[in-house]
């Protein structure tokens, strides 16, 4: 596995475990936007080692259809892009980001995530 990929896949997978960690201690807008990451990140490592670019986009439905994704990361992709900007700035949330998840929107998040990552997983080399 090239660099660029290995060091994508690698950080995908940190940032899986750091949206569980904060999950479990209630930090759920903060757990929204690391699954968005964990997603993002293992979609453009999976770009990089078959499409050998930098794909310079943050909506995971332009990088699944760029992949060829199956509906279930389609499904996916669609719930976590607009996590990217909402679970950060107030003026994208129209209100707190904090305020705008409770604890079953953050582990469906969560699950969305780990869909698009084990789909991933399956198509990268050993």
């Amino acid at each position: 596995m090239r660099e660029e990929v290995a060091n994508n896949w690698a950080q995908a997978q940190e940032d899986l475990q750091t949206a569980r960690v904060l999950l479990d201690t209630e930090r759920y807008y903060a757990s929204v936007f690391f699954s968005q990451q964990a997603a993002e990140k293992a979609l453009k490592a999976l770009h990089l080692h078959e499409k050998r670019e930098q794909p310079k986009t943050h909506n995971l439905v332009e990088l699944a259809k760029a992949l060829e994704a199956s509906e279930e990361v389609h499904e996916a992709a669609r719930e976590l892009t607009p996590d990217y900007l909402v679970t950060r700035y107030v003026n994208a949330a129209n209100g707190i980001p904090a305020e705008m998840y409770d604890q079953k929107s953050a582990q469906m998040h969560l699950n969305y995530a780990q869909a698009v990552m084990e789909w991933t997983r399956k198509r990268l080399p050993k």
